[in-house]
């Protein structure tokens, strides 16, 4: 598999924000959204065999595991790799861009799946599988990245059309006041839950300590 980078850190962002994460994040990406900040892991990265990667995160002391990257679907091992991360007692948070199919995630013990939802912003909003979005439960995550208010209204407007049992999260594009959206939320009475990104409040661009 292509690791881009392994580390042991505050997840940041969703429900396990606040909690202790060992963060799995792989090369390769075939997104190319405007304010992505991990456009380090479109290409730099080294292959790992899974066996490797459990002795790596073996040093940890967690068992919280954020499978990240780019995007992890695209690793052909993905699968295997993932199965054996359940089998080794660990808890996993499965973040994906939206692009890509993910029915074959549905009904794993100790996984929850992070789905994000591109908005006009991002210039990649025409690649989503919407279909995506109603085979979610109740814990699982989809997080809209907002940068303005044609953002906001077009993540409303998807909330609306497509129904799900998964927790929403609004979450600013770093660097925009949050103040913005919140007032936004608030306004309509929406449903949804504010993310910020913690890691960035705490340590800025650095990952952790």
């Amino acid at each position: 598999m292509l690791v881009n980078e392994i580390f042991f850190s505050i997840q940041g962002e969703g429900r396990w924000a606040g909690l202790p994460n060992i963060f799995i994040r792989f090369t390769g990406c075939n997104l190319r959204c405007s304010y992505c900040d991990t456009k380090y892991a479109y290409e730099n990265g080294k292959q790992m065999e899974i066996t490797s990667i459990l002795n790596e995160i073996k040093k940890y002391p967690c068992k919280n595991i954020c499978i990240t990257g780019g995007e992890p679907l695209l690793q052909k091992e993905i699968w295997e790799f993932i199965d054996t991360l359940i089998k080794n007692k660990y808890k996993i948070c499965l973040e994906t861009n939206g692009s890509l199919k993910i029915k074959k995630l549905i009904g794993k013990k100790s996984l929850f799946i992070s789905l994000d939802i591109k908005c006009p912003s991002s210039e990649m909003s025409e690649k989503m599988v919407f279909n995506n979005i109603s085979l979610l439960g109740d814990d699982d995550q989809i997080k809209f990245i907002i940068k303005n208010r044609e953002d906001y209204e077009y993540a409303k407007d998807v909330i609306a059309k497509y129904s799900s049992k998964a927790m929403k999260f609004f979450q600013p594009v770093w660097g925009i006041d949050p103040k913005y959206l919140s007032s936004w939320i608030l306004s309509d009475g929406l449903d949804v839950k504010l993310g910020l990104q913690f890691h960035k409040i705490i340590w800025g661009d650095k990952k952790s300590v």
